[in-house]
């Protein structure tokens, strides 16, 4: 009976502290992505809607060898504003990080959205759990070519607009600002948010078309008017909008130009947050429930036993 209580104690000494260090570590978080401008890593998630099949993101998710299901994640530690010293040129949409390599393809086909030069937009930054921090707000330089990797001297010294510890309402950050005026044609919007209360930045990138007359905003199912203007397809004209729901995909590869134009499709402004807590890894949040579960059940089944041995 001793070495019954003994081995039964032992358990409860083992699960209670596993399900201590589950509940401490809660649920895993995920953060955020522009989704207007719609970023590469948006448009190419598993919750990109239509613009998931496009032939940029299709051979994204090739190259990348997996689909892009923590579009909130990508994010890098330790950076502290070395941007350009940390992030090498050519892996400045991926940030350097294998997990997001596809998103670096050179291609001018890319998902985009239509903008005015000289005219004012409101960045729509989705994100699922609030930061302080400093968003930097990058447009490519005139000659940009969108067919060759982007490097850090295809953008200015400074960015053309910044906003720090805006207030998160609704799921997303909105940032209203005045584009450069003498921009035309495909641009990269490179968007850095380099965090205050954690030591992780952000990298994104946004295709845009920079076009003649001011774009109109459209009002999206479940949005307000405000910074959702219209998401169109690479070429520098507006196809009739698709919507459609999302499917996810996988992948990545090398960089590989080319010039097919998918056909338009509405992004949608609040993604579902992808949940994970590592720079490109998996979802946590099931093996946390499940380990949760686990050791409660054997703590209890483990305090009865011994109980009913006394």
């Amino acid at each position: 009976m001793t070495a019954y209580r003994t081995a039964t104690a032992a358990a409860v000494a083992v699960a209670a502290p596993l399900l201590l260090a589950t509940w401490a570590a809660g649920p895993a978080q995920a953060h955020g992505a522009p989704t207007y401008p719609v970023s590469r890593v948006a448009a190419c998630s598993p919750e990109g809607g239509s613009l998931i099949r496009t032939a940029a993101c299709k051979a994204a998710i090739a190259a990348n060898g997996a689909p892009f299901t923590a579009w909130d994640n990508l994010r890098v530690a330790g950076v502290n504003g070395r941007d350009r010293q940390v992030i090498p040129d050519g892996q400045l949409c991926s940030g350097g990080l294998a997990a997001y390599k596809g998103l670096d393809l050179a291609r001018a086909d890319w998902p985009s959205t239509r903008l005015t030069p000289g005219g004012t937009f409101t960045l729509t930054y989705s994100s699922t759990i609030p930061h302080t921090g400093t968003f930097k707000l990058y447009l490519t330089k005139p000659g940009y070519d969108p067919a060759r990797p982007l490097k850090w001297s295809d953008l200015p010294a400074q960015p053309f607009a910044t906003a720090t510890d805006p207030d998160l309402v609704n799921g997303a950050y909105r940032i209203k600002a005045t584009l450069p005026s003498d921009r035309t044609g495909r641009q990269m919007l490179y968007t850095i948010w380099q965090n205050s209360s954690t030591t992780d930045t952000y990298y994104s990138c946004s295709d845009v078309v920079m076009s003649g007359g001011r774009a109109t905003p459209t009002r999206q199912a479940g949005t307000s008017a405000e910074g959702t203007q219209k998401t169109t397809a690479p070429a520098e004209q507006e196809p009739t909008p698709t919507p459609t729901t999302a499917a996810p995909s996988p992948t990545t590869a090398s960089p590989t130009p080319a010039t097919t134009s998918p056909a338009e499709a509405t992004a949608p402004d609040h993604l579902a947050p992808a949940a994970d807590s590592t720079s490109g890894g998996s979802s946590a949040a099931l093996p946390l429930i499940a380990g949760g579960t686990a050791a409660l059940l054997l703590t209890a089944g483990a305090a009865v036993s011994l109980r009913r041995r006394r």
